[in-house]
């Protein structure tokens, strides 16, 4: 069939006003390897020049880090290159359960599973464990992938403002004739660099018998004393019952996430996760070096420890400066 002029037009039409909005997103080219300094082609065609990048989420510097490459290498030598399948048919090598395992422990959860992306749990882990009975009650400036993954439930929806634990309540009291009240939010929130306050939320949760669902990805492997995450750092370790996040930030940065928390919650996403259920299982190569990234931020904070000084470095000398930075304790500062 010949391509539709009517939607060629159209299309154009869209691109052509959106880069008027000030909108569209040229991509920059990377000629090195991720990392604090990087070499960089932008515009498509231009000379290649060296700067300093602040917008990666290479939070702990090991993108590039010689342990991790070094378990990749190996990995991809002794289980090699894809797994061609997925988890439940003959998807599962004996390093997928080995980093579950230690996810599990890093996280102080009881079980994980492990999915292609955080954007892949947060699309499975409402449609396996709500349904038309329940609701899902989420902060308004919740990560776009947890809309999504809230769309696809049949459960019902709601929200409340961000952050505010009065509206919260009142959103709690008023679905009490619901069979599951799930709170859903962000641990940290990248775009304003704030955290959930996680202990006020369990102790409504508690009140209310809710469960809670947090996304820690910009969160995993450095906040917190020992960078478990915003559940550690609000000091509610083993209270949270639905942990998603990423490998593709801190740990590592390449890709893959999971849904980490309690275990019946676990199972029922390995049942009946779609994205788990019909996606290829993450590459050994990324599964081998994931198990080293766990070893090696279990073994010490010191990364997480540079981070955060360097982050408070930061924040203060913009401030003096004369930048006005959004108040916040994060690793991003809007």
């Amino acid at each position: 069939m010949a391509y539709s002029t009517k939607a060629q037009e159209f299309y154009t039409a869209e691109l052509s006003s959106t880069r008027e909005a000030g909108l569209y997103k040229d991509e920059r080219f990377i000629h090195s390897a991720q990392g604090a300094d990087i070499e960089v082609e932008f515009p498509e065609g231009a000379a290649v020049q060296q700067v300093i990048n602040l917008c990666a989420n290479n939070y702990l510097g090991l993108s590039s880090h010689p342990d991790v490459i070094k378990a990749a290498h190996e990995g991809l030598e002794a289980r090699g290159y894809g797994m061609s399948s997925v988890r439940f048919i003959c998807g599962t090598q004996d390093i997928h359960r080995e980093l579950e395992q230690k996810l599990t422990a890093f996280l102080g959860t009881e079980d994980t599973i492990l999915f292609p992306s955080c954007m892949d749990a947060n699309a499975g882990v409402f449609e396996a464990l709500l349904g038309e009975e329940d609701v899902i009650i989420a902060d308004r400036l919740v990560h776009a992938s947890i809309v999504d993954g809230i769309r696809l439930c049949k459960a019902q929806q709601d929200s409340f403002k961000h952050s505010d634990m009065t509206h919260l309540e009142q959103k709690l009291e008023l679905h009490q004739d619901k069979r599951f009240r799930m709170i859903t939010t962000d641990g940290v929130f990248s775009m304003d660099g704030d955290l959930a306050k996680l202990d006020e939320i369990v102790a409504l949760a508690e009140r209310y018998d809710a469960l809670v669902m947090v996304d820690d990805s910009h969160a995993t492997g450095f906040i917190g004393k020992r960078g478990k995450g915003v559940h550690e750092h609000c000091g509610v370790l083993g209270k949270i019952d639905v942990i998603t996040t990423t490998l593709g930030k801190a740990l590592g940065g390449a890709s893959g996430g999971c849904v980490s928390g309690r275990k019946e919650i676990v199972e029922m996403c390995r049942q009946r996760a779609r994205p788990y259920l019909f996606s290829n299982a993450m590459p050994p190569v990324i599964v081998a070096a994931a198990n080293a990234v766990l070893d090696l931020i279990s073994r010490t904070t010191e990364r997480r420890d540079k981070l955060e000084w360097n982050a408070t470095y930061w924040r203060r000398g913009l401030t003096e400066l004369g930048f006005d930075l959004k108040a916040g304790e994060t690793r991003s500062c809007p």
